[in-house]
């Protein structure tokens, strides 16, 4: 029987890469809930929080991988008959990481307090509330990525691919990489060892023994480790207690969830929800130019009304984390992957969230095992990058990660803030200069909006680097109206948008003094005149005959 051309060797590796990193992120989701919601005290609490996402959202979660990647699966399909060619690698869908953060710390969390501490309702009832915020949330998030599919092909034109890449590469550097090494040197003997298989199979190339697949090779010896250093009472900390106990059964989205009754309410929230709305469109126009350097060619505007349709299809169904095209195209294309992994992971993916296993996983797979994954999709985009990216252009795609780095600052800056009960106005009186420090990198990072920031930044640049002033000028122009309103920069913690001529109470006003959006705006405006000035002398020196010569 001739083989089929959408299926090799290469999807088993690919699918436990895909795989596995969507396992991470849902287990990510229902170990950081519980501390946002304030229960990683409360053993109880704790408990209460992960069966309430088993059960409720991760279902809805999962049914949005299974969607998007089941049509990502049939465009390959398409694509292989319309080329005749063999090495077509299908787009990778799964859970947008940089949104998931921004939802459970920005909207989940902060709607859990208003119905648990500010309106005194029983765990299970604001359990509920939050709940429905999300499903609203990601509903409209949805919308707004099919009305922006309609023009993402023509941005994708616009913008350099040094800019696009770069953006790329500061997301995987910080909340792809970094983010889960943490977790991998909190339990070092473990987390290293399945590091060095993950790195050695994957990124080295160096094939196992009996062909077996590098990330299922590092969970496997991984967990074994962790087991037999549980067993022998050698792991150490194994970080918060819970009685969470798994169950299998169908856990089938409920589409009678009245979702719609807070929808009004959800409105506060569309000034954080939209940008990463925003910021995976970019991302999904970023994937579409990977994989174009990688030699697949797909639709812009397509691909992101996929991821589209998705999300739409998880906030119906009970989901609350966006899903997005997977920026690690090149990623499995270098592990042999072509269509067969994303059908797999559909598959393995909805049966988990839908029939219940994946509480299983949760309690059974050791984090630090897993997480080695995501460490190699990052380098691997990061690599990618790079290659992809002309020389000349190798400082526009590194500029792109400084916003990133600013935002990795804040994400455990704002955590000690959080436990020590004080704001940033409030940690001000004690300590003018830090607190000025801190509220610099909040507008530095500007919330999820560093991605944007990235962007604009790394474009810039390239058009100067290739001599296009005034290209450079109009990136930087935009950047200062973005900033005036708060799509990038926000001086608000969660990166909220912001009227320029009222800030949002509880900012420190010493920190913010010459840092304003307005003082922003003005800034990238005295760049973008600079800039275009420069370009006009130069095209008048260019233009200007030359003088006579005297006799």
């Amino acid at each position: 029987m001739k083989r089929p051309t959408w299926a090799g060797l290469g999807d088993v590796n690919a699918f436990f890469g895909l795989m596995l990193d969507n396992i991470a992120n849902l287990v990510l989701a229902v170990s950081l809930l519980p501390i946002v919601c304030g229960m990683s005290a409360n053993i109880s609490g704790s408990t209460q929080v992960q069966d309430f996402v088993i059960r409720k959202m991760i279902p809805g979660t999962a049914l949005g991988v299974l969607v998007g990647d089941l049509i990502f699966f049939f465009i390959a399909l398409r694509l292989i008959r319309r080329t005749g060619r063999e090495d077509v690698t299908a787009m990778p869908l799964g859970i947008d990481t940089p949104s998931l953060f921004g939802m459970i710390l920005f909207v989940l969390g902060p709607a859990f307090g208003v119905a648990y501490r500010d309106r005194g309702l029983p765990i299970e009832e604001a359990l509920d509330y939050c709940w429905k915020i999300g499903m609203c949330s990601i509903i409209t998030s949805g919308v707004f990525k099919i009305a922006c599919s309609l023009v993402s092909g023509y941005v994708r034109r616009a913008l350099p691919r040094a800019g696009l890449l770069g953006s790329l590469a500061a997301v995987a550097l910080v909340l792809i990489a970094f983010m889960p090494l943490l977790e991998i040197a909190s339990s070092p003997v473990v987390g290293f060892v399945s590091l060095a298989i993950v790195l050695t199979t994957l990124v080295a190339r160096i094939e196992l023994p009996y062909r077996i697949p590098g990330a299922l090779a590092a969970l496997a010896v991984g967990g074994t480790i962790h087991v037999l250093m549980h067993v022998t009472g050698t792991l150490g900390s194994e970080g918060p207690t819970s009685t969470f106990t798994p169950h299998l059964g169908l856990l089938l989205p409920d589409l009678s969830v009245p979702w719609w009754d807070v929808y009004r309410e959800s409105l506060a929230y569309l000034p954080i929800v939209i940008p990463f709305a925003l910021a995976t469109v970019v991302g999904g126009i970023d994937c579409t130019e990977s994989a174009a350097a990688a030699g697949d060619e797909y639709h812009t505007g397509q691909v992101i009304a996929v991821e589209g349709l998705a999300t739409i299809a998880a906030g119906l169904c009970g989901g609350v984390i966006q899903t997005t095209p997977y920026i690690g195209h090149p990623a499995y294309k270098a592990m042999g992957g072509r269509s067969a992994y994303v059908l797999a992971t559909a598959l393995f993916i909805g049966g988990a969230g839908m029939l219940g296993y994946f509480g299983y996983l949760f309690q059974w797979i050791p984090q630090p095992a897993i997480y080695p994954v995501l460490v190699f999709i990052g380098l691997e985009i990061t690599s990618q990058s790079y290659h992809a990216t002309k020389q000349d252009h190798y400082p526009a795609v590194a500029i792109a990660c400084m916003p990133a780095l600013a935002y990795l600052i804040t994400i455990y800056t704002d955590q000690i803030l959080g436990t020590l009960m004080m704001s940033l106005a409030d940690f001000e009186t004690k300590n003018g200069h830090l607190a000025r420090q801190l509220q610099t990198l909040q507008i530095l990072s500007g919330g999820g909006s560093f991605i944007l920031t990235g962007l604009l930044w790394s474009s810039g640049l390239a058009a100067i680097i290739d001599r296009r002033l005034r290209l450079s000028a109009t990136f930087f122009a935009i950047a200062g109206v973005c900033s005036l309103f708060g799509v990038i920069h926000s001086p608000a913690k969660g990166g909220v948008l912001i009227n320029p001529l009222s800030l949002p109470d509880g900012l420190p006003e010493g920190a913010m003094a010459g840092q304003t959006p307005i003082y922003l705006a003005t800034a990238y405006g005295a760049m973008a005149l600079v800039l275009a000035g420069w370009d006009l002398m130069a095209t008048k020196r260019a233009t200007d005959p030359l003088p006579t010569p005297v006799p």
